[in-house]
Order: structure tokens, then C-alpha cells, then sequence
């Protein structure tokens, strides 16, 4: 068969739009069998985000996440295959990622930099793609599109086990330490054998197969790696980690483990986790034009609002100190007013800022506001911003106490648990911690009435932003007296006031 250029082009292009706002089948379904089953509430009302977040996104074609990822793709060629192109297997990848990034109607958020060590400059266009070819029997491609987002990327696990020690108790020892920032409830990918970088290899590609764990349960004889995969999936969610850390009966949807032969000396093991942002798709090019995706069935999806009486509504621009104190951990609020935004490159000018007496940007006015971390994608057509999801907030506990000390903040806004010294300076400074849902980002960008940029233009979705909220869905995670919900990742009771 000859494949021609601009077939393969294009179907990458399509793709990467596709996996931008649908979710597959299999993942929709297991995230309904969970929120029926869950009895946690502030869980259930995360994963009822979730849902109602990805129908949007279906229906409006626009970013589950505004984290829309780094691409990888896995390629098998068949040897029979001719090619009718001007471009490399390379190239013709990258300029379907480049297309795709660039799409009028539903821009992604551009978040890949290079030069990694020093300058960090941002590509612009999310290229380039992490690929992984192999040649194979026959006359198609076969391509796997996958769009890996940074919170779920940076929990990924390596180590060299003996070959006499136990896989099951180095995952379940590993498992709480990372926390919530990947976004559970996910997959977890293993790989087992090889070396070092074929296991890696292998855990990722394992998240790219369907969710099919009820099926292998209901196997009569299933394998021994089914067994152990069985094993893994009751044991991990008995963690009581839950929908993004706050407890319940779901952390993961699936384990999967691709294991391959590996030197008598050696047990490596990968692990990769799969947020609740799952994107992934598979589709063939036989030379007869440009790859077809699969139907989405909106009917998959469960009639869900959100139950707003089950929130208590705050007036940001009115909240005081003494109100805040009222919030327990695990209360769901609705903000209204105006917030400020900034992330990693923004607290890290900040911070440069304050310590060189500079003090804050013109026209950047934290006192008695909270802080939203958060990097949107820009806007198209007629929205006031594109979806705006939280980013993981344990990455500005360096920056924590800084902020409290000298700019008047009241609290702050991410997703994911805080460092032990950054809940005691919360205790301290009596300011807040609240998480949004990590994989609700549409239908939090749908609270979100004005926003305009008020400093660091230059550094793009880094900019620190203005934005005036009505209704945004919150949890509070960490509250006036520290008292931390997070505190379950590791094993430690919960402490309620009152």
C-alpha cells in the first residue's frame, strides 16, 4: 500500500483534536460505575465533576484539561508499506502536532519547552512528539495518539527490584507517596522486565489498552500477571486514596502489567500512572485515505448537575479571616469575586521580586485574595477564557510561606495535597488551601466571568491573570487551624474541628 503524506499528517491532526475532548468508552463507563458505588461524598463530587466536565467537552469540542499534554505516539509500520511523502516518519508526525495545536476553533494550550536545562523556551506548537516506531508484518500503519499530561507524567515510578522481592508490596509502599497530583481516579501502567528503558516503555504503552478489569475478574482462569492485576486493583483502592486524594472506594480504574524477559541478576519495574484526563486513541492508514476515529455515544453518559445546595457560597471580595475559620476540611464551596492567578514561572519572578525589594507588578493586587493556580488555554470564539483547570499546587510549597509573609494573600487554590511545612505556615498565617477538581477544567472555565492578563504577558499561559469567578466548585483541603484532608496519603487519621 502507499501512504501518502498528507493522509498521515492529517490523521495525526485529527487525533490530537479528538483526544482533546472525547474520552473513550471504556474509561466513561468505568467512571459511571464509580460514582454510583462511591459513598464518600467530597469523592463522589469529584467524580461527578469529572463526568459533567467531560459531557461538556464532548458536546462544546473543547480541552477536558488545559493541561492538553505532551504527545506521544507509537507507530507500527508494516514492511510492506510505501511511502508517497517529501517529509520523514518524524516530521510528518510533528506537522500533524503542529496542525493540531494550531486548530482556530479549538487551540491547545502550548506547554512543551526546550533546551529542558537552562532556558526552558516554550515550541510554541507542543512539538515536538515523543515517538516510538517499530517495523511489523504487512502493508498499514497502525498509530496509537496519546496526549500525557504533566501532573500524571511527573508521578511516574522506576526501581530495580531483587529478583526474590516482592512486586505487590513496592507498589503499594510506592503508590501513597505520589500523591494526589496525578489525578486519581486513573490507570496505573506497569512494566516489569527488560532493562531500564524497556520497562519504562512498556508502562506507558500498557496505559494505552481499554479498561477491562471487571472483564479479567470474571475470568474462570485467568493468568497469573491477571491475577496479579487483580491483586494490585483491590489492594490500591482499599488505600482509601480516592478521587483526587479525598478518600472513597475508586483510585484506580485499571492496572495494567506488560512484562518481558530480563536478566537473572535484574527485576526492573516501571510505573506510570493515567489521570482522570485519559486521552488516547489507536487508528489504522491502509492507503485509502485519511484514518477514521471512532463514534462517541453520548448516551454513555449519565444525566448529572451539580447540586449546588449541597455547597455553601462565598463572597471573595467580602471574605474576612473570622469566616474562613468557619470552613472545615472536606467543605464544598462556591466562590464569587475576584481571584488572582500564577504558577511555577510566575511565583518564581514573584519571589525574585520580593527578595530584591521591588515588591509586587504594577497593576497585581493580592491582599485578601486567593491565588489560583492555574495556566488556561487561551480563548476562542466568544469564551472569556479557555478551560482552566488546577495545576498540581505541591509544586509552589517553596514558594508558600513568601506569599503568606508579604502579600497579603488569604489563601490559595490548586489541586493536590501540600508539604508538611507548607500546612504549618498555612496554620500559621491562618490562610486556606482549596483544591478544584483536576480533570474539570471546561466546566470550571465556565465559572470564570472576566479574566485579562495583569502581569508577565510574555510568559503566556505563565502570565499571572486577573479573573472575576461566579460559583467556582472548590473543596477546602487544608483549613485555618492546618487541620489537612491530604493527610490520608499517608496513612495519618483525619482531623476534623467541632
Amino acid at each position: 500500500m502507499i501512504i501518502k503524506q498528507e493522509h498521515l499528517i492529517e490523521s495525526i491532526h485529527s487525533a490530537l483534536q479528538y483526544i482533546s475532548y472525547y474520552h473513550s468508552p471504556d474509561f466513561i463507563n468505568a467512571m459511571v460505575s464509580a460514582y454510583e458505588r462511591e459513598t464518600s461524598q467530597s469523592a463522589k463530587n469529584a467524580i461527578e465533576q469529572i463526568l459533567i466536565n467531560s459531557k461538556m467537552c464532548a458536546l462544546g469540542k473543547r480541552p477536558i484539561c488545559q493541561d492538553t499534554g505532551i504527545v506521544n505516539v507509537f507507530v507500527e509500520v508494516g514492511m510492506n508499506v510505501e511511502w508517497n511523502a517529501e517529509l520523514s516518519l518524524e516530521d510528518m508526525i510533528n506537522e500533524g502536532v503542529r496542525r493540531a495545536n494550531n486548530e482556530p476553533d479549538n487551540r491547545l494550550r502550548a506547554s512543551i519547552v526546550s533546551d529542558p536545562l537552562f532556558s526552558r523556551k516554550n515550541t510554541q506548537d507542543n512539538t515536538p512528539a515523543v515517538i516510538h516506531t517499530k517495523l511489523v508484518k504487512g502493508d498499514k500503519l497502525d498509530v496509537t495518539v496519546a496526549a500525557k499530561g504533566g501532573g500524571s507524567e511527573n508521578k511516574s515510578k522506576f526501581t530495580v527490584l531483587n529478583p526474590d522481592d516482592n512486586l505487590t508490596d513496592w507498589v503499594l509502599r510506592t503508590i501513597p507517596t505520589m500523591g494526589a497530583g496525578w489525578c486519581p481516579p486513573g490507570m496505573i501502567g506497569i512494566g516489569v522486565g527488560g532493562t531500564a528503558e524497556k520497562a519504562m516503555l512498556m508502562a506507558k504503552a500498557s496505559l494505552m489498552e481499554s479498561i477491562d478489569i471487571n472483564d479479567i475478574k470474571a475470568k474462570k482462569n485467568p493468568s497469573d500477571v491477571e491475577k496479579l492485576r487483580i491483586d494490585l486493583f483491590d489492594k490500591i483502592n482499599e488505600l482509601g486514596i480516592g478521587a483526587q486524594g479525598l478518600g472513597g472506594l475508586t483510585t484506580v480504574l485499571d492496572v495494567k502489567i506488560n512484562d518481558y524477559p530480563t536478566h537473572a541478576a535484574s527485576l526492573p519495574v516501571a510505573m506510570i500512572p493515567n489521570c482522570a484526563s485519559t486521552r488516547h486513541v489507536h487508528f489504522s492508514i491502509d492507503g485509502s485515505g485519511v484514518a477514521e476515529l471512532p463514534e462517541i455515544d453520548l448516551s454513555l453518559y449519565p444525566d448529572l448537575e451539580m447540586d449546588v445546595s449541597k455547597y455553601k457560597k462565598v463572597d471573595l471580595d467580602s471574605l474576612t479571616q473570622s469566616e474562613m475559620e468557619e470552613w472545615n476540611i472536606g467543605d464544598t464551596l462556591l466562590l464569587s469575586g475576584i481571584i488572582i492567578t500564577g504558577r511555577d514561572a510566575a511565583h518564581n519572578r514573584l519571589k525574585s521580586m520580593i527578595e530584591n525589594g521591588e515588591g509586587l507588578p504594577d497593576g497585581v493586587n493580592f491582599e485578601n485574595k486567593f491565588i489560583y493556580y492555574v495556566g488556561p488555554v487561551d480563548a476562542v470564539r466568544d469564551e472569556v477564557i479557555g478551560p482552566a483547570g488546577p495545576t498540581t499546587a505541591t509544586r509552589m510549597d517553596k514558594f508558600t510561606d513568601l506569599m503568606l509573609e508579604n502579600t497579603g494573600l488569604l489563601g490559595m487554590i490548586g489541586k493536590a495535597e501540600r508539604g508538611e511545612a507548607t500546612v504549618e505556615s498555612i496554620k500559621k498565617h491562618k490562610a486556606s488551601y482549596l483544591i478544584a477538581v483536576g480533570g474539570a477544567a471546561y466546566l470550571i472555565s465556565k465559572s470564570i466571568k472576566k479574566a485579562k492578563v495583569v502581569a508577565f504577558e510574555e510568559m503566556g499561559m505563565e502570565a499571572i491573570y486577573e479573573m472575576e469567578v461566579k460559583d467556582m466548585p472548590v473543596t477546602v483541603a487544608v483549613d485555618t487551624d492546618g487541620d489537612n484532608i491530604h493527610k490520608a496519603l499517608n496513612n495519618i487519621p483525619l482531623t476534623f474541628k467541632g
